[in-house]
């Protein structure tokens, strides 16, 4: 089922994210804890893609796994960044006769030592090369960053940004990180304002460890409340006092946003089963 009509069809949604592995080696332990988190039965799974395709295969593997053996609607994610023209189209090619009906459409991250190839520079571009290439045989998911994508000089030159993404063809959004719910309330109010009506996502990251925490900051760039950070100095050093804080943390943002009508919740979950299942356990009645 494409993600669009479960969202429209669901009132409150939540949705998994899970990655493939870097290499052969992990493969195995990789699989079978996204095997668990799909056993969980969220409403629909993403597995993301790495710099360049040097993942391409695992993640159409893993995907297709967990659509095969469990049923779960996925949607695989595809960059662009670093990937000529011919091989995006060889892996939408693949994700079609694999029987996706879903893309999550997105830049990616420019490797270290440059790009690889320059077709692209923008995941519009990708979006709309998509919608070239398939009409509406996909639903497209793309990214937005609630406190400014870090090339963008203000937030309004990325609210345009945005919005060409949407104009691309983009059918629905899935935020970066945040921590402070006020940040993605205010964000919603200025892409609304600028007439950006499609279903956004909100991606919640459970901080479960305290070393996750310098390299989600330098990933994300995000704000960290001074809750969050005295959260993180009481119970940092004690790493199941810190799991279950962090689940807890990111359940009380949940808690919120669903009272605030954000109802639709992404988990980027570390291809951590413990951290979904606990999650989806304090938030069960809030979803029925």
């Amino acid at each position: 089922m494409k993600v669009i009509d479960i969202l429209n069809r669901k009132k409150v949604t939540v949705s998994f994210e899970v990655f493939p592995p870097k290499s052969t080696a992990n493969y195995l332990s990789v699989e079978s804890a996204t095997e668990k988190i799909a056993a969980l039965k969220p409403d629909f799974m993403s597995v993301t893609y790495g710099a360049g395709g040097g993942t391409s295969e695992y993640t159409l593997n893993i995907a297709k796994n967990l659509k095969d053996k469990y049923g779960t609607d996925v949607i695989p994610h595809l960059t662009c960044v670093s990937s000529s023209r011919e091989h995006v189209q060889r892996m939408i090619k693949l994700y079609k006769e694999k029987g996706f009906d879903n893309i999550m459409a997105l830049r990616g991250d420019i490797p270290e030592g440059g790009r690889i190839a320059f077709d692209y520079t923008y995941a519009g571009e990708l979006i709309r090369d998509i919608r070239d290439l398939t009409g509406n045989d996909f639903c497209i998911g793309g990214a937005c960053y609630p406190e400014v994508h870090p090339d963008s000089a203000t937030k309004d030159e990325d609210i345009d940004h945005l919005k060409l993404k949407v104009e691309s063809g983009c059918d629905f959004l899935t935020t970066q990180m945040f921590f402070d719910n006020s940040i993605l309330y205010n964000f919603l109010y200025r892409i609304r304002k600028k007439g950006i009506e499609i279903p956004v996502l909100a991606g919640i990251m459970p901080i479960t460890n305290a070393k996750q925490v310098a390299r989600t900051v330098a990933m994300s760039g995000t704000q960290l409340p001074q809750r969050f950070i005295s959260m993180v100095d009481r119970f940092g050093h004690n790493p199941e006092a810190m799991k279950q804080a962090g689940i807890i943390y990111a359940t009380e943002q949940i808690v919120d946003l669903i009272s605030n009508d954000v109802n639709h919740i992404h988990v980027y979950t570390m291809n951590k089963p413990e951290i979904a299942e606990g999650i989806l356990n304090n938030i069960s009645e809030l979803i029925k």
